[in-house]
Formats: structure tokens, sequence, C-alpha cells
């Protein structure tokens, strides 16, 4: 069981070979304006400071909310180490979201690994408690698309 559990935390985490270079590969998964590409969750992206990636950007990103309510939620990146590490964290009202994404460099290109954290915020909370089943229905989902994307 992931420690994450224990808190009431939404964890998902996924490894996807890709034989892209590291460089290539943090290029385009730092970009959160490629999201949309491979996870199917997401209606839209904005971006609202900066141009591109890079440390301190800002994304207000449209995801497909439960009951088919939509949710925006804004993130900002707050690590950014070329081409190995990048962290984004996203808010609103009602979730937060930690997503790190590391590129290891193998002999065929590169692995990438996407570690996403959710948590329901405030008196939603109780909420913390299903989101471990919906999130991985969502990361298996963007697993998919990962795959696609950096084959």
């Amino acid at each position: 069981m992931s420690p994450w559990l224990a808190y009431g935390m939404a964890h998902y985490v996924t490894t996807v070979p890709s034989s892209k270079t590291p460089e290539e590969a943090f290029a385009y998964m730092s970009d959160l304006r490629n999201f949309a590409e491979w996870d199917k969750g997401i209606i839209r992206i904005e971006q609202v400071k900066g141009s591109g990636a890079g440390l301190g950007t800002i994304f207000d990103i449209t995801v497909k909310g439960i009951g088919g309510k939509d949710s925006v939620l804004r993130y900002e990146t707050v690590e950014f180490d070329s081409p190995t590490n990048v962290l984004v964290k996203g808010k609103n009202w009602m979730f937060t979201s930690v997503d790190r994404v590391t590129i290891t460099p193998t002999a065929t290109g590169c692995d990438v690994t996407y570690d996403a954290v959710l948590t329901a915020n405030l008196i939603v909370w109780p909420m913390n408690i299903m989101l471990s089943r919906i999130f991985d229905k969502v990361g298996a989902v963007a697993n998919r698309g990962l795959t696609r994307v950096l084959a």
C-alpha cells in the first residue's frame, strides 16, 4: 500500500520508457501546454505567466470534473532542473495536485517517471477516501497517452 493512502491522498506513479533523448523528453514533459496531448482528462490549457516551459511559469488547466462539472487548477512550475526533474503544483479551492516528472537516461533513450499526488482541500477533505480509486483510473488513461507520445 502506498504511504500516501495512510494520509488519505490519491497517489499515482508510472514509468514509461522512451526512445527520446533525456533533453527531448524533458523539453516535452516540462512544458505543461503538452499535457492535453496525453491526458484525456484535460480540456484546456492557458499559459498565464511566462512563455513555454521554465521555473515560475503558470498555467490554468481545465480538467473534466466529477459529475460533469469541469474544474480549473492553477499550476506553477516550482522546480525546473533540465534535463532530469520538473515539479509543478496545481491548486484550486477544492484540490491540490503535486506532479513530479523525473527523466533517467538509458542505453536506448530514457525512462520518464510521472509521479502525482492529488489531495482534496478544506471542507471537501472527506473526498480523499474516494480519490484514490478515481485517480488510479485517470492515471491508467494518462499512462496510455504518455506511452503513445514518448515512444
